[in-house]
This record gives structure tokens, C-alpha cells and sequence, in this order.
């Protein structure tokens, strides 16, 4: 392929981000990767703390131990962390290229593969620009920060013919496929109901009080990228992004999405569900905090339905928050994970048990692990060897959106009118009936403080849009308004 300057792949990015580009002006440069080759890395977002840093420095430490993988390149909006990471990558005699500005390091003939781990309103956009620069790319759930998004980073995978692979830990090494499998051969009989669970207790964020100074060492027009470049109004900038809807997707999108994933792997089912409901709140904080700790979300896929239940309080009130990540309640023994109820018994991570809850087998993994799969398939060439590869994330990820499309949309509600709305879904009732438990024993009264009941939004599952009632306005947030030149193309 022909090789294109840096300063032509920058502003071709630009005028991508604008929608205007044709293929003809962005050329992308990628060597061809024999079985035997170096695969040169960079790393876009090291994370949010100079010593600890984030996902990024993990996924660093991780990909420096495969054979045959050299990290060439890194990037991050904030200096401080960035030269930080720089001078320790220089004690593992690692010379990397460090960059401010992810458009320049794609521009780079020294880096054949990327690990994204941005915040999510970065991710669509630094995947495309990857893929058109001839990159393959590794990136962090969820992947998207919308359904538009999703859509548009798959395209861009297929017609650039890239590896992308999209992390969720259900597809991971855990033996949950393996158990799985076992579940939908017909084992435990007939399926009854699929539940995510994300029992994760988070603090409150806090009350900034007014505009917060944004640190000297971050580019903020950099960080803000395809969303508003707003006033700073968190006491962190970093991490308490995932609260805010313009930058994040609240826990759902932040540890739901690996469960999330495991959801759809258990339904089967390659596509978006045809309903969607929410009943949830954020209960208890007064905080900058914009996303609902509590969510109760009902998928209408068939044969059976997904209920996915989100819980950020503690057990209950008496609980410091020093000790919250201990004190979890557990649904048939799964604080975080999958349970599939099945008339001969149920599923619970990777292991399987009776009707009487005696366990009949637990399951070791045979799946390849995410991180050493995606290297092989960058070397062979073939995309089609992922075991998570971008569509399924997309996919995965869109559920997400759709929950918190509805919760958006919702109204605070009475527990009477939310208790008729779902009396004819048994296992939903269940979960309703769980999460007022649940609540009661953070001492939130819904009788003062009413949950939030989002509508039963209408999908066409191959458009990836809504239709009937509500579609309108839910159809707004399938995209956004994007900054220029940071504009998600409707055309990769």
C-alpha cells in the first residue's frame, strides 16, 4: 500500500472527522505481519493516575510480556502521566514515541496496532481513524458511546480489513462458554430466564460546588474531543467522567458490560432485543453524579428474557465505604456475572447446579485468552479468528444504550404504578421485588423517594433504531452532535 506523510494522514483525519473525506485521501500504511514478526504497539490513554495509571498501564504491562510485542508509542491528553509512562517504558528499555495527539501517532510507521483505552466518547473515533490508517486496534469496553458509534466501528473494521478486537470478560478465559455450552445443549432442560448481575457498590462523586480549574498539564480541547468542550463541574476530571452522559455510560457501561456480553451469549442471540424497559435511580447521593446507581433493565429477546440488575449501594447503610468492594449481596452466589435459570436447575458463572442447588460441574476454560488471540490473528491476517471480535461488542455494547435510553427518557414513578406496569413478568416482579429490598436496606423509602420508570421503548433490531411510541425522542440518543473536527463519519 502506499505510504502517506504524517502531515497528509492529519489533515485527512481532520477532514474525515468532518465527513468530507474520500478513500482516495486517506491511504492507510500497514507492513504485512508474517507469523515470526514484531508487532509494534501503542497505547492511546495511559489512565487516570500517575503511579497507578489506569487500564492503559495494565494493558500495557500486559502486551510487553507476549513474545514478540514491542511497545513503540504512547498517548495521552495529560503530559504528567503521559512523560511518566514514558520514563518508566525508558527502565524497561522500551524507546517509545510519545504523543499528545492520537491523529499523529497514527500517523506513524512505527506502530502496526493500537490499545484504546480512552474514555468511552473517544473510542469510536480513534478505532475508525486506526482501521483508515492501516492499524489494527484492541480496545476497552464498552465499545461505543453509542449505538451509532458501534455500527460505524464495525464498517470501518470491514472495509479497511482490520483486526479489532473488543474486551468483555464473558468472552475471556473464565470457563463460563464452556458451561455455557453445557446449559444450551439442554442439560438443566428448558431455559427460563437470563440475569446479568453487577452487585459493585461506587461512592458518591461529591459536590464540586461550581467550575473546576482544569490541570495545567491536560489538552482539554484533546480530551473533550467529539463531546462539548463544557465547563469542568467534578471534583475529578479523570474517572468520575463515567457518571457524566457526555464522556461515560454509568456502571452499566463500566463493569455491566462484561455480564452484559455474557447476556447475549446465553440468549444466542446476534442481534437487539425487540423492547426494552428501565426502573432505576441514583438513591442516596448528592452529587455531580448524572447516572442512575440502581437499574433494573428488562430485554425482551425470545425465547427467553434478559434481566439485568445494577446495584452501587452497599449490602446496607451500616457499611463504611472502606469496606463496600466486600460487602456485596449475591443472587444464587453471583455478585457479578451471569445466572441462567433453567427448569432442570441453573447456571452461575461457570459452574452449573440442580434444582436443589447441588453442584453438578464446574467448567475449565478452553477459550483462548483475549489478549494473545488478538496478536495471533494480527499475525494471520484473519479477523475471523477473534473471540471478541468488534461486532459482538458493538452489539453488547448497544445494549447498554438501549437501558440507558430508556432510563433517560423515564419519569419518577409510584412503587404501585411500577408494580402494576410489570405484574405480568414473573422473574422482572422478582427483581422489582429485590431491588426495593435492596434499597430498604440503604434506607431509600420509594414511598419519598420515587425510582425512575423508563419507557417500554420499541426496537427494529436491524435498523438499530426505535419505532412506535417514544421513537422520536429515543432515536436522538442513538447518536450525538459531534465537535468539529472530532465527528464520528457517517461514511468510515
Amino acid at each position: 500500500m502506499n505510504n502517506i506523510s504524517r502531515r497528509t494522514f492529519i489533515k485527512g483525519s481532520t477532514i474525515a472527522a468532518a465527513g468530507i473525506c474520500s478513500s482516495a485521501m486517506l491511504q492507510p500504511h500497514a507492513r504485512a505481519m508474517g507469523a515470526n514478526s514484531d508487532i509494534r504497539m501503542g497505547v492511546v490513554g495511559i489512565g487516570s493516575n500517575v503511579k497507578i495509571g489506569g487500564k492503559g498501564k495494565q494493558d500495557l504491562r500486559k502486551f510487553r510480556k507476549y513474545p514478540g510485542v514491542r511497545i513503540t508509542a504512547l498517548c495521552d491528553v495529560d503530559r504528567k502521566i503521559l512523560d511518566a509512562q514514558v520514563a518508566d517504558c525508558k527502565r524497561h528499555k522500551e524507546p517509545v514515541e510519545a504523543y499528545t495527539d492520537v491523529r499523529k501517532m497514527l500517523a506513524s510507521k512505527n506502530v502496526d496496532a493500537i490499545i484504546v483505552t480512552t474514555p468511552n466518547h473517544w473510542h469510536a473515533l480513534v478505532t475508525i481513524w486506526a482501521c483508515q490508517a492501516g492499524k489494527h486496534v484492541y480496545v476497552q469496553k464498552p465499545a461505543s458511546h453509542n449505538i451509532f458509534e458501534g455500527r460505524k466501528m464495525v464498517e470501518a473494521a470491514r472495509k479497511y480489513n482490520r483486526v479489532v478486537q473488543c474486551t468483555n470478560n464473558s468472552r475471556s478465559a473464565t470457563g463460563f462458554k464452556e458451561a455455557l455450552e453445557y446449559v444450551q445443549k439442554g442439560n438443566l432442560g428448558k431455559m427460563l430466564c437470563v440475569y446479568g448481575l453487577n452487585y459493585k457498590p461506587r461512592g458518591s462523586i461529591g459536590l464540586a460546588g461550581g467550575v473546576q480549574q482544569i490541570p495545567k498539564s491536560i489538552d482539554y480541547d484533546l480530551w473533550s474531543g467529539p463531546a462539548p468542550q463544557a465547563p469542568l463541574i467534578r471534583k475529578h476530571l479523570h474517572y468520575d467522567w463515567h457518571w457524566d452522559w457526555r464522556y461515560g455510560n454509568g456502571d452499566l457501561g463500566n463493569m455491566g458490560i462484561h455480564f452484559m456480553d455474557g447476556c447475549r451469549m446465553a440468549v444466542g442471540e446476534s442481534k437487539l432485543p425487540k423492547h426494552v424497559m428501565s426502573i432505576g435511580g441514583r438513591f442516596s447521593y448528592k452529587d455531580d453524579g448524572q447516572k442512575p446507581n440502581t437499574l433494573l433493565t428488562y430485554f425482551d429477546y425470545k425465547p427467553v428474557p434478559v434481566i439485568f440488575e445494577v446495584r452501587g449501594l452497599p449490602k446496607n447503610k451500616s457499611i463504611a465505604a472502606r469496606a463496600w468492594g466486600r460487602n456485596m449481596d449475591t443472587f444464587h452466589g453471583v455478585g457479578q456475572g451471569v445466572v441462567v435459570l433453567c427448569e432442570g436447575g441453573h447456571l452461575a458463572k461457570n459452574k452449573v447446579f440442580d434444582k436443589a442447588g447441588k453442584l453438578i460441574k464446574q467448567f475449565k476454560p478452553t477459550t483462548p485468552e483475549v489478549g494473545a488471540n488478538f496478536l495471533q490473528a494480527v499475525r494471520n491476517g484473519k479477523p475471523g479468528e477473534l473471540v471478541a471480535d468488534i461486532e459482538e461488542g458493538h452489539t453488547s455494547a448497544a445494549l447498554v444504550h438501549l437501558a440507558n435510553i430508556s432510563h433517560r427518557l423515564g419519569k419518577t414513578a409510584p412503587d404501585g404504578e411500577i408494580t402494576d406496569r410489570i405484574a405480568g413478568q414473573k422473574e422482572l416482579a422478582k427483581s422489582y421485588k429485590r431491588f426495593k429490598t435492596h434499597l430498604d436496606a440503604n434506607g431509600v423509602d420509594l414511598k419519598t423517594t420515587a425510582a425512575t420508570l423508563g419507557p417500554m421503548l420499541t426496537v427494529d433490531p436491524r435498523a438499530e433504531r426505535f419505532i412506535g411510541d417514544f421513537s422520536d425522542e429515543a432515536n436522538k440518543l442513538v447518536t450525538r452532535q459531534y465537535r468539529k473536527p472530532f465527528v464520528v463519519p457517517d461514511k468510515v
